[in-house]
Order: C-alpha cells, then sequence, then structure tokens
C-alpha cells in the first residue's frame, strides 16, 4: 500500500503515536455530549472508577435529573473559571468535592502513583462538535477524564496546504460561540502542518491571534530540520505526552485577570506557554536538579519575549525543586528593577502556588527579615531596596540556601550591592568579636564573591560585557575563554515570529538646517569645540526649533499614523528628549500645537522630581493634573495619546499600544535599544511601528542593535594583570604610602568616628594637588577610579582574593571623593550671548530599513580596565570662523554626493585610531609626533578609500584648505594619550 501523503495520513500518524507509544485511548464522537462539550462517556468512567461513593451521594446513576443537576454544575464552573483551573482544583457540588484530575505524585505516594496512572487521555479524530451543523468536524481533541482541553488543526504542503490554511479554518469556520470554542474551554488551540506550529488561547473569529509555538531555527524563526521524522513531531512526542501535558497544566497554563480599577471591568486573558519559555525553564530546572546549588545562569531573552512569566514560573519551581528528597532551596529572592513588573511576577506565582500566603513582597530590611522568619518561600523586592533589604538578614539565615533570581543583570548586580548581598546570605560569613583586621579584610574579599550557597539566575535581553563574565558559561576557543549565555530566545527569532515589532523596518532620520547670526561688533575668540557643542545645543533647544519639531511630531502623528488607523485606531505615541527641561517645552509646544490644529487628542508629559521652569516649581503632576501613579493608565485611554518623556518609560515599559516614537535624544548601545524597543510589544492590529529620529546617525543605531539581535558572547575573559598595571601606575605618583591605607582601613573597618579618617585623605589630597601638575592630575584620578570600578567586579568572579587589592579599593574609594577636579577656564563663555537663531527648519530623510546583519552571533569586548588621559588645549578660533565652520563643514566644495561623502569621512576617525604606528605614537611619544604619526595614518586612510570614493582622494591632494580641515578634525578627535582606539566617529552635519 502506498504511503497516505494527505492530510488524514498526517493525522493518522498523530493519533496513533499518541495512542500506541503513550497510552491515549481512541475517542469517537459518539463519546461526545454536545450539549456540555465534553467526552460522556469518559468522565463518568472515570470519576466510577476513582470517586464511586461520591457519584454515588450525588445519584448520578439513580436519576437523569441527577445526572443533569452534576453536568450543569460541571459547565457552570468550567465556564466561571475555565478548564485548567477545574482539572487542577476539581469541583464542589453538595454535598462532595469531585476530583477531575489527578497531578504529578511524588516518588515516595505509592497511592497518589496509582490515581495518577487511572487518568484517562483520550484523542478524537474528526470530532463533531456542533449542534447546528452535524458536517462540520475538527481533525482531533484532546481530553483528560473526558474534558477537552486542546483543539487541532492539520494542514500538509504535499497537498498544496499549510499552517496558515489551518490558522484561516479556525478564524472563518471555527466559530467562537460554539461551546467548544468559548473561551476557557479549553487550554490551547494548534495549527499544525509538517513545518511549523501555531497557537491561540482564545478564538474570536478573525481576530484570533496565533503565534508561533515553533523551536526556532538558526537563531531565527522555523524549526530545524529532524533527522529522525517530521519537523513538528516535538508536538506529538513532547509536549502532548502525558506527563508533558500534566506538567503544563500545574505547572504554567492559567487564566489571568486584570480589573480596571475605573471601570471596575474584568479582563480574563488565558495564558499558555511559549515554546521558548517552556525549554527555558525546564533546561534550568533539570541543570539545578544535577548540580545542585551554587551555579550560574544568564538567559538572553529579547525584549517582549514574556519574561516576566518565565521568572514567574521559575520561581514557583524552584521552591518546590527536590534533591534526594530533601528541598534544594530554603528560599527564592526575585530582584526586579520594574515596579509594575513587581506586582505582576508576584501576582503570577500566587496563582500557582497552593498556599498563596508563601509568597511575600519585601519592601524594607524589616520586611525581608521577617519573610524569612515567617518561611515564606518567594520574596519579590525592587532593586532599589534590596542593598538596603538584606543589611539586616541574621545569622540564622546564612545556613538557608537560595535561589536569586535577577531581572535586567546588567542594572541590578552592581560591586557594592553584590557584596551586600553574598555577605547577607553566605553560609561562610559568622560574626566573630576576635577577628583581627586581617580576618576582616580577607572576610571582605569572600563577601565580594558570589556566595556558593545560593544559585544566580539572571535574565536580561542586553547582556553586558561583565553580565556574561559573570554570569554566562565560559568555554574555551582560539586560545581564550569565552562565555556565552545558557539559553537564548534571539530578537532575530522574536521578531520573525511576531511575538515582537521589527522597530527598525520604518526609520525615518531628520536632517535640521539653521543658520546663525553674530549679533556683537567685534570679533570675539572661543573654544572652539566646546563653543560648537554650545551652539548645537541652543539650537535644537530653541523655542523656534522646538516649536518646528513639535509641529512636525503632531501632523506626522495625525496623517501618518491617526488617519490611517494604526492599532485599529487605538495607536499612541511617545516624545524622547534629552532633558526635563526639554520634555516641558516639548509638552507645551505640542499642548500648543494640538490646539491650533483643535486636535481632540492630548500630551502626558512624565519626568522624575521637581524642575523650576518659566520662574515655577513643576512636577509632572502638576503639569498633567492628575497623580504621577495614574500616567501608564491615563495613558491607554482618549484622549491622551502622545507621552512626553525624560528618562522616564525609556526600560520596562510595556504597552502594546505604543506605535511611533519621536527621538530628540541621543542613544547609543543599550540605551538605544531599550528605548526603541519600547515600540516592540505585539498586539493584534500593529503590523509596524514608525520612528523619527531627530539626533542619531542610522549606522549608530544599527550597530546598537546588531549586538543584541542574536546570541551575544564575550570575546575573551578579563586579565586580571590590568589590576597589577593600574596599582603600578597609580603608585607611582607617590600620593599616599602603605602606611596611609593601613591606618585609614583599619580606623575605617573598627568603626571610627568621620574625624579620624579625615586627616589622613588630607595629607593625600595635598599631595596631589602639590605634586602633581593637571594632566598627572587627570591621570591618578582616572586611574584610580579604574582600579575601583574594575575590582569591583573582579572580586566577584576571580577564584582568589588578594588582600591588598581590597585594602587599596577602600582606601580609593575614600581618597576619589575627596581628589578636586582641576579647575578648567571656559573659553567658550559668552558664545550664546554674541549669537541669535535667524532661521530654522527640519527636513525628514528617505524612509529606511534598517537591515541587521545575519550572523549567528555577536562578540562584544571584556570591561575596559583602563584609565588616564590628561586635559587637552582648547583650540580657540574666531567667532565668524566657529559659525562658518558650524554651518558648513566642507566649505566651498560641491560634491556630487553629499551623503556618502558623510558617511566616508564620519568613518575615517576610527580607521585612524586603529593605526598600529599611530597608537604606538600616543602612547610612547609626545603631542607633535603623535600628531606626525596621525596625518601618515590619514594619508594610507584616504589611499585605501581611493577605489570607493574618488572624490575625497581628489580632495585631499588637491585642496589644502580642505586636507588641513580633515587633518585637524581626525587629530582633534582621536588623540588620545594611552593610545586606545577610538570608538565613536564625529558628527559631519550642518
Amino acid at each position: 500500500m502506498s504511503t497516505n501523503t494527505k492530510e488524514s495520513g498526517l493525522e493518522t500518524l498523530i493519533v496513533n503515536y499518541l495512542v500506541k507509544n503513550n497510552g491515549y485511548e481512541y475517542g469517537t464522537s459518539k463519546d461526545y455530549n454536545k450539549d456540555y462539550a465534553i467526552d460522556e462517556t469518559r468522565l463518568l468512567r472515570f470519576l466510577k472508577d476513582t470517586q464511586p461513593d461520591k457519584l454515588e451521594k450525588l445519584g448520578v446513576y439513580k436519576s437523569e435529573i441527577n445526572k443533569t443537576k452534576f453536568l450543569n454544575r460541571l459547565q457552570g464552573e468550567i465556564t466561571k473559571n475555565g478548564v485548567i483551573e477545574v482539572l487542577r482544583s476539581g469541583v464542589k457540588i453538595y454535598p462532595v468535592t469531585l476530583d477531575l484530575f489527578y497531578l504529578t505524585p511524588s516518588e515516595a505516594n505509592k497511592k497518589a502513583k496509582e490515581l495518577y496512572n487511572k487518568n484517562i487521555f483520550s484523542v478524537t479524530r474528526q470530532l463533531n462538535y456542533s449542534k447546528d451543523n452535524s458536517k462540520l468536524a475538527l481533525d482531533f481533541a484532546i481530553f483528560i477524564n473526558g474534558l477537552p482541553i486542546i483543539t487541532c488543526e492539520l494542514k500538509n504542503r504535499l497537498t498544496k496546504q499549510n499552517v496558515e490554511d489551518a490558522v484561516y479554518q479556525y478564524k472563518t469556520d471555527r466559530d467562537p460561540r460554539e461551546l467548544l470554542f468559548n473561551f476557557g474551554r479549553c487550554m490551547v488551540h494548534f495549527a499544525v502542518d509538517e513545518n511549523e506550529v501555531k497557537m491561540c488561547t482564545k478564538l474570536d473569529g478573525k481576530k484570533s491571534w496565533f503565534l508561533p509555538f515553533n523551536k526556532g531555527y538558526n537563531n531565527g524563526a522555523g524549526n530545524p530540520p529532524n533527522p529522525d521524522g517530521i519537523k513538528t513531531d516535538y508536538l506529538w512526542k513532547q509536549i502532548l505526552v502525558k506527563d508533558e501535558l500534566t506538567n503544563i497544566i500545574e505547572n504554567y497554563s492559567q487564566i489571568v485577570e486584570e480589573k480596571d480599577t475605573e471601570t471596575k471591568k474584568k479582563k480574563r486573558t488565558q495564558i499558555f506557554p511559549r515554546y521558548h519559555q517552556l525549554s527555558a525553564v525546564k533546561s534550568l530546572l533539570a541543570h539545578v536538579g544535577e548540580k545542585g546549588v551554587g551555579q550560574k545562569y544568564l538567559i538572553q531573552h529579547s525584549a517582549g519575549s514574556g519574561k516576566s512569566n518565565s521568572i514567574a514560573w521559575l520561581s514557583h519551581q524552584l521552591v518546590a525543586l527536590q534533591k534526594d528528597g530533601k528541598d534544594i532551596f530554603d528560599s527564592v529572592i526575585v530582584v526586579t528593577d520594574r515596579v509594575n513588573l513587581d506586582k505582576q511576577i508576584k501576582n503570577t506565582i500566587k496563582n500557582f502556588m497552593q498556599v498563596s500566603n508563601t509568597v511575600g513582597h519585601a519592601e524594607s530590611s524589616g520586611d525581608l527579615k521577617k519573610l524569612l522568619q515567617d518561611g515564606k518561600k518567594i520574596i519579590v523586592t525592587i532593586v532599589h531596596k534590596f542593598p538596603f533589604i538584606l543589611d539586616d538578614i541574621g545569622n540564622q539565615h546564612r545556613k538557608s540556601n537560595f535561589a536569586i533570581i535577577i531581572d535586567e543583570a546588567h542594572s541590578s548586580q552592581s560591586g557594592s550591592m553584590s557584596a551586600k548581598m553574598n555577605i547577607a546570605l553566605s553560609e561562610n560569613y559568622e560574626e566573630n568579636d576576635d577577628e583581627t583586621f586581617e580576618d576582616k579584610i580577607v572576610k571582605m574579599i569572600e563577601g565580594r564573591k558570589m556566595i556558593t550557597n545560593a544559585s544566580y539566575f539572571a535574565f536580561t535581553a542586553t547582556p553586558k560585557n561583565k553580565t556574561l563574565e559573570m554570569f554566562g558559561v565560559p568555554y574555551p576557543s582560539d586560545g581564550k575563554v569565552k562565555h556565552k549565555p545558557f539559553h537564548v530566545y534571539t530578537m532575530k527569532q522574536a521578531i520573525q515570529e511576531g511575538f515582537i515589532v521589527d522597530v527598525l523596518r520604518n526609520y525615518t532620520p531628520i536632517k535640521s538646517y539653521y543658520k546663525l547670526v553674530k549679533v556683537v561688533e567685534d570679533d570675539p575668540m572661543f573654544d572652539k569645540k566646546k563653543a560648537q557643542k554650545k551652539l548645537r545645543k541652543y539650537v535644537e533647544g530653541n523655542e523656534k526649533a522646538i516649536s518646528k519639531k513639535a509641529e512636525i511630531m503632531v501632523d506626522h502623528f495625525h496623517e501618518q499614523v491617526i488617519a490611517k488607523g494604526k492599532i485599529g485606531g487605538q495607536a499612541r505615541a511617545m516624545v524622547v528628549t534629552s532633558s526635563i527641561e526639554r520634555a516641558i517645552q516639548y509638552y507645551y509646544a505640542i499642548t500648543d500645537y494640538l490646539g491650533k490644529r483643535k486636535s481632540q487628542y492630548k500630551a502626558i508629559v512624565a519626568f522624575s522630581g521637581e524642575k523650576e521652569f518659566g520662574g515655577k516649581k513643576l512636577t509632572e503632576s502638576s503639569i498633567n493634573s492628575f497623580p504621577s501613579n495614574e500616567i501608564e493608565k491615563k495613558f491607554k485611554k482618549d484622549p491622551y495619546r502622545i507621552l512626553v518623556v525624560a528618562n522616564k518609560f525609556q526600560t520596562g515599559y510595556d504597552e502594546p499600544l505604543l506605535h511611533t516614537m519621536y527621538v530628540d535624544k541621543v542613544l547609543t548601545d543599550i540605551k538605544a535599544v531599550q528605548t526603541l524597543s519600547r515600540l516592540n510589544r505585539a498586539h493584534p492590529q500593529k503590523y509596524d511601528t514608525f520612528v523619527l529620529d531627530f539626533v542619531n546617525e542610522t549606522e549608530t543605531i544599527q550597530d546598537s542593535f546588531s549586538k543584541y539581535y542574536q546570541t551575544t558572547i564575550l570575546s575573551d575573559e578579563t586579565d586580571p594583570d590590568k589590576l597589577n598595571d593600574l596599582e603600578s601606575d597609580i603608585r607611582g605618583y607617590h600620593v599616599f604610602t602603605d602606611h596611609h591605607i593601613d591606618n585609614l582601613v583599619q580606623l575605617y573597618i573598627d568603626g571610627a568616628e568621620r574625624d579620624k579618617l579625615d586627616p589622613i585623605l588630607d595629607v593625600c589630597v595635598k599631595n596631589y594637588e602639590e605634586e602633581l601638575d593637571e594632566d598627572e592630575q587627570v591621570d591618578f584620578k582616572s586611574k584610580a577610579k579604574a582600579f575601583t570600578r574594575t575590582y569591583g567586579f573582579l572580586a566577584s568572579i576571580l577564584t582568589y582574593g588578594n588582600t591588598d587589592w581590597e585594602k587599596l579599593s577602600i582606601f580609593l574609594n575614600f581618597l576619589i571623593s575627596k581628589l578636586p577636579t582641576p579647575k578648567e577656564e571656559d573659553l567658550s563663555k559668552g558664545v550664546l550671548e554674541a549669537i541669535d537663531l535667524d532661521s530654522y527648519r527640519a527636513e525628514a530623510q528617505t524612509k529606511m530599513s534598517i537591515v541587521l546583519e545575519d550572523s549567528p552571533e555577536y562578540e562584544i569586548d571584556p570591561a575596559p580596565t583602563s584609565g588616564g588621559g590628561g586635559k587637552t588645549d582648547p583650540e580657540v578660533d574666531l567667532l565668524s570662523n566657529i559659525l562658518t565652520s558650524f554651518h558648513d563643514l566642507f566649505g566651498n566644495v560641491q560634491w556630487n554626493d553629499e551623503d556618502q561623502v558623510k558617511r566616508y569621512i564620519a568613518s575615517i576617525p576610527e580607521v585612524v585610531s586603529k593605526d598600529k604606528d599611530y597608537q604606538n605614537a600616543m602612547k610612547n611619544s609626545d603631542k607633535q609626533n603623535a600628531r606626525i604619526e596621525s596625518e601618515k595614518a590619514l594619508g594610507r586612510a584616504v589611499m585605501n578609500l581611493m577605489s570607493d570614493n574618488m572624490e575625497i582622494f581628489k580632495q585631499y591632494n588637491d585642496n589644502d584648505s580642505f586636507k588641513k580641515w580633515l587633518s585637524d578634525m581626525v587629530f582633534t578627535v582621536t588623540y588620545n594619550p594611552e593610545g586606545e582606539p577610538f570608538n565613536d566617529s564625529p558628527r559631519i552635519d550642518n
């Protein structure tokens, strides 16, 4: 008989596997009661087999009335609470409570094992589910003890149909008014073909939102080739198996309810784990079960990938995790940097914990101490309060084992906080009155190390180098020790799967054109570099410029966002500003222009603290006329559509209705990714986003996102000998001696008063001021800071401690704060009083899609350990010359493709800075010789450009003024006496 390559062949393959390999029963449509959407035959058989006495009390078999009463009660409970809760908790019907599902038994409980094995898992093919249309049939449905939990529609690519056709069938042919498809009646609905799986937890006609349930392939969407079968067979071989479905029901799937505080309306959402969430949590639990306490885990999951639920699921399962019959962890501490997430995680965990009072929330040191004493198993807190909370933990808790889950690890595992946490929780740190000074230093060193009686689980979308080195998995490669995350769900995969939206697909830079005029008769001299920086700030913050940009934003929002019905007409916008003052300016300018347009919409401003503006002290509450804690709620509702922010809501803000962003702030690296990613949250009616950027270069944004688009790898470990080098350089200035260090540190550790410490520090400050010139002062202070910063990080991960480094770090932390900064005369002072803005216009450039490089991983370098640098001599010039240069950096040269020229010129400084001869000259020679090597390196760089851009090569060789300008510019921005490569390109515009 030939192979059945039709849809029915795939159906047979799946159903037969479940029955023959996994103990399922075959169900039939005859067993299905359409009035109650249950397999009545198996439901009653299960209850009769496991709870016959209860059925007897209910009289289910004595009369149809009693059976109908029972089925109606069951129906009502499923409608009210959902099938998951009914399976987990059973149903109360006077005078009994019926168990409808027996959960995973412990190894030692034989009775529980027997009952678990009596659960009936069944699969019904071609289920006739409709009372009104007997011809309608579902490909198959899965039941547990007669209650439906999963429906499935199959398609077959060999017959020219795929998973999208299955999705279409659910949206158009599967009426959500049918009882089987009501909300909460089933746990999930799967659309499947041999290549992909999609899932939906709420069928709502054409609004049904199906998202991928795939493994991922090459860091992106889809599934990898399967040498042993069909690509999607993990669905029936791993997910639909009895134990895994039980696990999902017990620990993952649930209905969450949110209540609107104003309307009092409740919104219910059914949660089913995404594949990457299930994979991450299960692999973490398995590793902990095998290795025990004391491991470190870095989970790189893209923003918008459901970290909150992943953290909640991990937390409540870590509490129950056992090894050799004993709990592995006594307590789980969840540390987050977002108040709203803090609440969300706490509530999600509570829904799973059978005893809700095992979850606590700590806001103070006393809280945490009491929660631990009261036996709270999971404690949630925000990062800002964590150091203070840990100060007060008693010695009795240092014998306990902890799981520490850190959300956005790079913002919460600083050296000082880490040390406080480790000392507070460490089983090795006991108070002892007989300790010597050296003993105490050793304890402090131990306190800096990551403690052995805790496991760390660090979640982040954007791992920094320190985060990777601290929490990542080390592995040898190319003679180095690299570090990678334990589990990855990439930005690339999240975008391709539709879990988040690609925020770089519609990106439009804005170019500013302006003319400044001199309003004084004479032509004063100013520091050129500082003056140009002030002029730039003046222009972009000028009332005329702010008003113009506000008009562009508001017009764009109305004409391109509202008029085009983005997100079903619900779209919101964010304006990202560089300061509180700028945010307030924008708020008033936008509000004024909304009024002129007679717009129905309003703006909200968001910033922290108080700001004096226009002679008044303003807060966001006084401007908005409602409390700060209502901003997020108000922004979801009309008339509020535009949110103007200064540092607030740029991280951790999760609002799917946010569609458009107007950027007037310099953004780089993680800040760029975190800020623009506020737009990426998915919504059933959200198909795109839009960014209008007034400041940043597209190359900068592209490079920032490239680091975190796929797996982020640390290229090498930090070399601890860098600390020896820094210490040698610092001591070479003879600002202090070992006597100063030992005296101050011993006094500090012994709790001496402040007046005992200052005399020691003041002597060292005097040496610094009198013995070092300005360049040496800058170098000393810079390297001292580099030492304390690097030691604070390395001390937590190095195998061996160093008492001399610990003492020097303590000493320098005190000394640095007392060292005066060299006074530097501001030779640009007065430049703003000498000019005026004559004209300003902003022009949108071509809308573009920023495409990220498709490589499997991106390597980042270890944390920098260098310090140093000297005071640079100001370049003084006439105001008229500064304005001329400011308006037109290219003089009178006419370029065929000015944009291309700008890009090439902007890349030259980085090329020159990496020239080995130039770097060597900066390190080992004086400024004059470095300038000579800079010009040589520039000549080589321009020569290499000849094949790409002949215009620059020709101007460099033929135009002396252009050559001088380019040479001056390159040397000014790249010269660094330390010889470190230059990491930023100058802005070439205006």
